[in-house]
């Protein structure tokens, strides 16, 4: 047992500061910022004012949607300082999405980029608040989100009803450093700072509260399991509205004082050339990623040698993709982490010095400070080693709970405290533990949760659409793919094409169903359930060529 993090995230990056005020913090190449501790540091003292000065109060909800920009890491420890909890949006999110995530949450302000990858983040929150249009900053009366009433753009550009980025470092002056010195010493370790939506089995996104204990420790034993210091250069081309990119990216490095070079959207040469550039010796990613680096024609145009350590997540590695990324890519010290939102994120993780085989076939042991069992599913009965059951675990890590959603979160954790993940696994003597399938049906997409309810519950808006079955198939490049079985209403016809195109608009590309199959009945049990193992066996022979 190691002794724990008893600090807020602000104050993580503020001990920083003092320690190595002159050490590269965060750097971005290709916009030519580069901040050491010391600068990063007062940047989101600066946020962290501006944000009081608006009148934002500890523990009220301040929602996030953009891409790794620079702003996105001030906004995370400039929250971390003053108390609020930072609600991260998914970028792919289209208007229903992004309507449900703030009502749910509650969120009083939003910020957000102009657009990204063609989707008009602007048009989409006129369209939710077209009050914004006549309304002055920080006054909007919304009738579809009352609760919202500040909305800032990361831009200089002015929109009506919003305000800029530069008004949050404008503002701060309003606010004196003993204020946020108070503001500070009031926040607790036990305290939500962070809310990252997930959904379960109902398909509806539920809202993971995390606190400043949660993240510090988790990204800290992260750190450590990757032995990671102050030496090291982290790439981050992993998203941020992820745990993956805020927890295992952006704390894990600020724990241990690594220098942060994010990547703003992923792009295979992108990441070569930034790990070259910037001499990087650790990087990030989900296996797509490293499969689209590796695959990348100008591959073998790139010096990374100096990379050593990284994490690869998201979904199970294939062992030649593994093999590559240490051979060809230098990371001989690559880590597996395994978790989900619920656990902050990562409760096991392989060692640095864990042979190849280990690396591969398992997702590790637990962290310091976890407990992880097997137990018989639907019950709290531990299993012996090397037989398959449901993975529990328990710690510091496990969240506080799911935002105003007590059943679910009972659910979820038993009253000793155990979060039930819903993965099968099975673990061995020695703690280290193989995912073997999931209980829930979850499809993870290159490292994307995509959740069959909620597509299912879409399709059943298809005036065609009698029944919708929707399932993950085994997927080359992805991991998975989407597919869905579709019962048409009687007498009508329908293409797939013209199934996939009701989907665009209307729900995030990577949720679309890559195939499509009609059918007249569904594989069921004698009680009328659906056997959705069934359909997926079907579904592969379907796709065998």
């Amino acid at each position: 047992m190691t002794e724990l993090i008893r600090k807020s995230v602000g104050a993580l990056l503020a001990d920083r500061a003092l320690e190595m005020p002159d050490h590269e913090a965060l750097v971005y190449p290709d916009r030519g910022l580069r901040y050491t501790y010391r600068e990063f540091n007062e940047v989101c003292e600066q946020v962290a004012k501006g944000l009081m000065a608006i009148g934002i109060e500890k523990g009220e909800n301040v929602a996030v949607w953009a891409s790794n920009i620079p702003e996105w890491v001030s906004l995370q420890y400039g929250t971390g300082k003053m108390g609020a909890v930072l609600v991260t949006v998914n970028t792919n999110y289209r208007a229903a999405e992004l309507e449900y995530l703030l009502k749910q949450s509650d969120s009083t302000t939003i910020f957000l980029i102009e657009d990204y990858k063609g989707n008009s983040y602007i048009d989409t929150i006129y369209e939710l608040c077209p009050e914004l249009e006549y309304c002055r900053p920080g006054d909007l009366q919304s009738k579809r989100l009352p609760k919202l009433k500040n909305v800032f753009v990361f831009s200089e550009k002015d929109y009506p009803g919003t305000y800029k980025w530069s008004d949050v470092l404008s503002l701060s002056t309003q606010v004196t450093n003993s204020q946020l010195e108070e503001r500070m010493a009031e926040l607790k370790p036990d305290d939500v700072i962070n809310m990252q939506y997930t959904s379960g089995t109902t398909g509806f996104p539920k809202g993971v509260m995390l606190t400043h204990s949660n993240l510090t420790n988790n990204g800290f034993n992260i750190a450590k399991c990757m032995k990671l210091t102050e030496q090291d250069r982290l790439c981050i081309p992993v998203p941020f509205f992820h745990c993956f990119g805020c927890v295992i990216g952006t704390l894990a490095a600020v724990s241990v004082g690594a220098t942060m070079v994010p990547v703003q959207e992923f792009d295979a040469e992108t990441v070569l050339r930034t790990v070259e550039q910037e001499k990087c010796t650790a990087l990030h990613g989900v296996p797509t990623m490293f499969i689209a680096e590796l695959n990348h024609p100008n591959f073998e145009n790139y010096d990374l040698s100096t990379l050593r350590t990284g994490v690869m997540a998201g979904s199970n590695c294939p062992v030649e993709v593994m093999k590559n990324v240490m051979n060809k890519m230098n990371i001989s010290e690559i880590t597996i982490c395994y978790g989900q939102t619920e656990s902050s994120p990562v409760i096991t993780q392989t060692r640095t010095d864990d042979p190849v085989e280990l690396r591969v076939e398992t997702v590790g042991r637990a962290l310091p400070n976890v407990e992880v069992k097997i137990v018989q599913p639907g019950t709290t009965q531990e299993l012996p080693y090397n037989q398959q059951g449901e993975l529990c675990t328990r710690g510091y890590h496990v969240m506080k709970g799911y935002y105003k959603n007590p059943d679910a979160t009972r659910e979820a954790i038993d009253e000793d405290g155990w979060l039930h993940t819903g993965d099968l696994a099975i673990m061995d003597e020695n703690g280290y533990c193989r995912i073997t399938g999931r209980l829930k049906d979850m499809i993870i997409r290159g490292g994307e949760n995509i959740y069959p309810r909620e597509i299912e519950e879409f399709l059943y808006t298809h005036p065609k659409v009698l029944d919708a079955q929707v399932i993950g198939v085994p997927d080359e490049k992805y991991g998975e793919e989407v597919m869905a079985w579709i019962i048409l209403k009687e007498g009508a016809t329908a293409t797939t094409d013209e199934i996939k195109e009701y989907f665009k608009g209307k729900i995030s590309h990577h949720k679309i169903p890559r195939h499509i199959f009609f059918t007249d009945e569904y594989p069921m049990t004698a009680s009328g359930k659906i056997q959705k193992y069934k359909l997926r066996e079907q579904s592969i022979n379907l796709l065998t060529p």
